[in-house]
């Protein structure tokens, strides 16, 4: 990754045949180096089955080519064409509402041997195309890819032959998955019921991974095939996407990330984000702290984010570049809009691209302008930018099926996601930047603190190493619903928090939901002044005897309970809260938790809406990048010298940097 990239999706089969020498000309103008293409158009490159026609596919390789543009090649498989579902209508996926018709994309069965063998045949036949032109730099595995709530004829037939190999036994299975409730046991394999409409949250977690591991293994039988027919010089990636709650949100569930993610050579993500009013740089933080952490802190591309997109997104002068350099600031080398131009009729006509329909010079694509000859002129200086964080926060996806399983009150969202999203964007507003790891690790030493929150189902092995990392030194915090079950979903019988008990000096037995509860600190303790409120979830917490007790429920009844505590273990200190806190009481309590540890991660001692990203470039030098989300003039006070980026002049330590609305500073010392 010796360059910045800076990008958009350009589809020539949905535009005027006689955009394309315009539209490169413009891109030239804008800064534009690289192209994705050919990702979502099965039906135009195989009209008809075994008849193919390469025709936009060759003149945009050729013509970016000549213009020094790279271009990504997209395997076409999320979106399949009439014909295929026409003469196999078995493809089509089969969810709990039953078999989907044709129509939106990624509404095929990827498990399918009928699907896979027409995917792989168009997939051989446009890498055998393609696969010596100049012009491409690397391939995109099909798109955003899921299972897509499949509980078809092959994923139930595949997920049964699994547990098979696992159990050998059907009465271990019985036990370990409680199936005797409500007469659920099986005593035959051939009399395993149909999994969609299951009342035990063990078979439908255990279900929930298999369909997450079907697709690991189908973006890596997409990679090998790629794989016989890329160079050695040339990359293979995917885009990963979040959670969408109309925009990206939280940790995806329908996918094991660090898992798919093993075989990419570069990892690939697309965020999209709140904008004006509400841009606060959160998701494009959390969607990079993820994406940083699958292949080991390497640089990753942003594949997708918006340059206009929905009509609540048109950015106010000065987001667009904000918001590039966002992702920069959190690892990528890549930024690519989705997409170039705006598509004049079908399903996203209203997603608008970096141009608008009438393909005019307009404010966002001039802003769009200045961001390109940024990246051209800073690239020495952002090249293999590197994180050094020393607090991480641990997320599992098998802890979210499982809380999921067994939403608190009345929650009708990803409760899991509330959560972490509650945690991660009060360390975000503090400064504190964190890495996003799902497992403690032989390297987890050099996390000086670890944020655990929600750890509902966990193994025996992870919780053990978690134990080891707090008694070796390591400060963690937990939070409630930890340990609770096991791997299987199967509510722990020791003290809870289960696993987790003994290290963190507390047990409890009773939980309840709150309801006019608050809490009340205790001596030594943080303040929670104006951040009292408990939500979600009350656990009855006794602290043992040499345990500290933080806060305590204020409650007529529930009083006598410890709300969070504090405990010495090892070498390490470990603080468990037993409810979810307002995001201004998880600061004070991690900062509590890290008192008199001078942490890498914390980048400054502002808070959101200015936030501060330390990065290290490829020459060994730290970078600043100083943003200010906000409509209004932002200070802040540079603690050391160095050159500003943006005009090239010394910045000496303790200046007032002046920040204007939505915008930004990036420093190198």
């Amino acid at each position: 990754m010796s360059k910045l990239y800076y990008g958009v999706a350009y589809y020539d089969e949905y535009m005027p045949e006689e955009r394309l020498e315009a539209d490169i000309a413009l891109m030239l103008e804008t800064g534009i180096n690289v192209v994705r293409i050919a990702e979502s158009t099965w039906s135009t490159l195989e009209p008809k089955e075994g008849e193919y026609n390469f025709y936009h596919i060759d003149r945009v390789l050729n013509a970016m080519h000549q213009a020094g543009i790279a271009v990504i090649i997209g395997t076409p498989t999320y979106a399949i064409p009439a014909w295929l579902a026409a003469k196999h209508p078995e493809v089509m996926v089969t969810t709990a509402e039953g078999q989907q018709k044709y129509g939106p994309r990624q509404i095929m069965d990827i498990v399918s041997p009928v699907f896979r063998r027409y995917a792989e045949k168009i997939i051989r036949v446009l890498m055998a195309h393609v696969q010596h032109h100049p012009a491409i730099i690397g391939y995109q595995l099909d798109n955003e890819t899921k299972h897509y709530d499949n509980t078809g004829r092959y994923m139930q037939e595949g997920f049964v032959r699994h547990l098979q190999e696992q159990y050998p036994s059907l009465e271990k299975l019985n036990r370990d998955f409680g199936l005797d409730y409500w007469s659920n046991r099986i005593d035959r394999w051939q009399d395993f019921p149909p999994i969609d409409n299951t009342i035990n949250a063990s078979l439908a977690c255990a279900f929930s991974h298999y369909q997450r591991q079907q697709v690991t293994d189908y973006v890596a039988w997409q990679a090998e095939i790629v794989r016989e027919y890329a160079s050695s010089s040339q990359f293979v990636t995917h885009n990963f996407d979040f959670e969408w709650r109309g925009y990206s949100f939280g940790i995806q569930p329908r996918v094991d990330h660090f898992a798919a993610a093993q075989c990419l050579s570069v990892a690939g993500v697309d965020i999209y984000h709140p904008s004006q009013d509400h841009l606060t740089g959160r998701e494009i933080a959390f969607g990079g702290a993820v994406t940083r952490s699958l292949k080991s802190g390497q640089n990753y591309y942003v594949l997708e984010t918006q340059a206009q997109g929905f009509p609540q997104w048109t950015p106010y002068p000065g987001q667009l570049r904000l918001q590039a350099f966002s992702h920069v600031a959190a690892g990528a080398a890549m930024v690519s809009y989705w997409h170039w131009h705006s598509i004049h009729n079908s399903f996203e006509t209203y997603w608008k691209g970096l141009l608008s329909h009438d393909f005019s010079r307009n404010p966002t694509w001039q802003e769009a302008t200045t961001i390109g000859a940024d990246f051209a002129r800073m690239s020495p200086q952002l090249e293999n930018l590197r994180a050094d964080h020393d607090v991480a926060i641990l997320v599992s996806n098998e802890a979210m099926d499982a809380l999921n399983q067994f939403k608190p009150g009345t929650a009708q969202t990803n409760v899991y996601n509330d959560i972490v999203r509650r945690f991660y964007d009060a360390l975000y507003d503090h400064n504190i930047a964190v890495d996003i790891i799902n497992d403690i690790g032989e390297d987890a030493a050099r996390y000086r603190a670890i944020v655990i929150p929600a750890l509902y189902a966990v193994d025996d092995g992870l919780l053990s190493r978690i134990n080891s990392y707090i008694a070796q030194g390591g400060r963690a915090l937990i939070g409630f619903k930890s340990g609770f079950s096991d791997e299987n979903v199967k509510v722990r019988r020791d003290a809870q928090p289960g696993g987790l008990s003994e290290t963190c000096g507390v047990s409890y037995s009773q939980f309840t939901l709150p309801e006019n509860v608050r809490v009340v600190a205790c001596d030594n303790a943080p303040d929670c002044t104006g951040a009292e409120g408990v939500d979600l979830w009350m656990e009855l917490l006794t602290p043992a005897g040499q345990t500290r007790t933080l806060l305590r429920y204020q409650h007529q009844i529930w009083g006598q309970y410890a709300a969070a505590t504090e405990a010495n273990c090892g070498d390490g200190l470990a603080m468990y809260i037993g409810f979810l806190p307002q995001q201004a009481l998880i600061t004070r309590l991690f900062d509590h938790l890290t008192r008199g540890v001078a942490l890498r991660s914390r980048t400054s001692n502002a808070h959101f809406p200015l936030i501060v990203r330390r990065m290290t470039n490829s020459q060994g030098k730290r970078v600043s990048f100083i943003f200010n989300y906000s409509s209004q003039v932002q200070s802040l006070t540079n603690p050391d010298s160095g050159v500003s980026l943006l005009n090239a002049a010394p910045v000496t330590g303790d200046a007032t940097l002046e920040l204007a609305p939505w915008g930004f500073d990036i420093i190198v010392h």
